[in-house]
């Protein structure tokens, strides 16, 4: 597992393929005023991922007024993820990092 980031470094850039098609950190970056909100999780449709994706749904316009964009990352295939972003009516991102290069990256595998 890599080590975690530090507060204040700089974040590693990524592209990852979504169901709505790729995304990457400087894409997010250019949409936004303060900046991007990087959450990674390990399954989606479990409990504890499903709680954590609904709080950034229900924060979300809140976070974008802040001038934040929020993007989870997990594993999962991009059926998957699909199928949990309608089942949660969730409006943000979700990337696929099936060979966990971003998530060990940003020392979340």
């Amino acid at each position: 597992m890599s080590e975690r980031l530090a507060v204040g470094e700089i974040a590693p850039e990524f592209t990852l393929p979504t169901p709505q098609g790729a995304v990457s950190l400087d894409g997010l970056l250019d949409q936004c005023d303060t900046g991007v909100i990087v959450y990674c999780y390990p399954k989606a449709q479990t409990p504890g991922c499903t709680r954590q994706a609904c709080d950034f749904r229900d924060a979300l316009t809140a976070l974008r007024h802040g001038g934040y964009r929020v993007v989870g990352i997990s594993p999962d295939p991009i059926e998957n993820l699909e199928r949990f972003a309608a089942a949660e009516s969730l409006c943000f991102p979700l990337a696929s990092d099936p060979d966990h290069h971003t998530l060990a990256a940003y020392g979340a595998w």
